[in-house]
C-alpha cells in the first residue's frame, strides 16, 4: 500500500469517526457581547468540513438548499454553512481558492480597494492535521498542503492583536462573518453577527470572547448562515464560495 493510498484510508476513517460523533454534539449556539447577538458555530479536527463552488456539472451552487441537494446523493446533509469569502459578480472568488487539494484561483498579494485589499489579509486552510489561518504573503512563501483554503481580508486577529486599522470609535457597522482557529489547530469556529457590528468589536468577538488568537474575516456585504440547530437558513443572491460542515442524513 502506498504511502498516498494509506492516507487516503487514515483520512477517510477519521471522516467516519468525525461524522459519527457528530450526532452527539451541537455544532451551533447563540452568544451575547457588549449587548450585541452573534451565532457561533464549531467543527472540529476529524469532521468533515469542507469548501464548496461550484457542482458536478460545472455550475456554482451558489445556495445552502443546492450543496444540501448534491450532499444526498452521499447520503449526507449541511450540519451547518456560511458564505467563505468575497467574489466576484459571477461568483468567482476574490483570491486564493483551493478545493480538494486543485488551486482553483491564485492568491493575490496587492494591497487594494475595499476589505479584501485592506492588508494585511489572509487564507483559512483546512489541512489533514490541523485548521490554520495564514498571513497571505507567509501563505504563499510556505506553501502549506491545504485540502481547502479561501482567501479573504482583513485578517480580523493577529497573533492576539487586532487588526491596525479597526478603530474603537469607528460608525461603520454591517452584518459580518468570518472564522478564528484555536491555537492547537483541532477548532474551526464561524461566527456571523446578528446585528450590524463594526469591525472592531467583531475582531473582539473572537480574541476576547473565544480566546481564538487567529481569526479572518469572510464578508459584511454577503454574511449568510445555515444552521438547522438554530433554525435558521438565510438566503439571498447567490453566493460564491461556502463553507460548510458535512454530516449524515437523517
Amino acid at each position: 500500500m502506498t504511502a498516498t493510498t494509506i492516507g487516503s484510508v487514515l483520512r477517510a476513517l477519521a471522516v467516519m469517526v468525525g461524522m459519527a460523533a457528530q450526532g452527539a454534539q451541537a455544532h451551533c449556539r447563540s452568544l451575547g457581547f457588549e449587548g450585541q447577538d452573534f451565532a457561533v458555530c464549531e467543527a472540529r479536527l476529524g469532521e468533515d468540513l469542507r469548501l464548496f463552488l461550484n457542482d458536478a456539472e460545472g455550475q456554482v451552487f451558489g445556495s445552502f438548499a443546492r450543496i444540501d441537494a448534491a450532499l444526498a446523493a452521499e447520503g449526507a446533509q449541511l450540519a451547518f454553512a456560511m458564505n467563505a469569502g468575497m467574489f466576484h459578480p459571477d461568483r468567482r472568488p476574490v483570491g486564493l481558492y483551493v478545493e480538494e487539494g486543485e488551486q482553483i484561483a491564485r492568491i493575490v498579494l496587492r494591497e487594494g480597494p475595499g476589505n479584501f485589499g485592506m492588508l494585511p489579509n489572509g487564507v483559512f486552510c483546512i489541512a489533514e492535521d490541523r485548521f490554520a489561518i495564514y498571513e497571505s504573503h507567509v501563505y504563499d512563501e510556505t506553501g502549506p498542503a491545504c485540502r481547502f483554503a479561501t482567501q479573504s481580508g482583513p485578517l480580523l486577529v493577529i497573533d492576539g492583536a487586532l487588526h491596525p486599522r479597526f478603530l474603537p470609535e469607528s460608525t461603520s457597522e454591517h452584518v459580518r462573518n468570518g472564522v478564528g482557529v484555536s491555537d492547537d489547530g483541532l477548532r474551526a469556529v464561524f461566527v456571523i453577527s446578528d446585528q450590524p457590528v463594526t469591525f472592531h468589536r467583531f475582531a473582539r468577538v473572537f480574541r476576547d470572547a473565544l480566546g481564538l488568537n487567529q481569526a479572518l474575516y469572510f464578508d459584511g456585504s454577503v454574511s449568510r448562515l445555515h444552521a438547522p440547530e438554530l433554525r435558521r437558513s438565510d438566503w439571498g443572491l447567490p453566493m460564491g464560495p461556502v463553507v460548510g460542515l458535512v454530516a449524515p442524513l437523517g
